[in-house]
């Protein structure tokens, strides 16, 4: 059985090209539904957490250290920090915890 990856990759294209244009095609009007309009709003954010949350607890070397790191993170985001300060908290939670269970292994 032959594979041709130009072919998968034309359906992928494709795929993608429909799932974005046929909202524009088929929604002509302006959306006045505040519940949808929310919604809408929202997805973005929601996606990107469901990716996001299943790779930080597999990041690291231990779960006990993607916990603390996560932790770390929230606490700082809820404290409305940057970014930056919030990635780097987040970091050196991670390496100190990762650095405490190689210490008692």
């Amino acid at each position: 059985m032959s594979h041709n990856i130009y072919i998968y990759i034309l359906v992928m294209a494709g795929v993608t090209y429909l799932v974005r244009m046929l909202p524009l095609a088929l929604i002509q009007k302006e959306i006045t539904s505040p519940f949808v309009k929310s919604f809408l709003f929202y997805v973005p954010y929601a996606c990107l957490a469901a990716m996001t949350f299943p790779a930080i607890l597999t990041s690291t070397g231990s779960i006990i250290s993607a916990v603390a790191g996560f932790a770390v993170a929230l606490i700082a985001a809820y404290k409305e920090k940057s970014l930056v300060t919030v990635a780097l908290l987040a970091c050196c939670a991670v390496f100190i915890v990762e650095r405490i269970l190689a210490f008692l292994a």
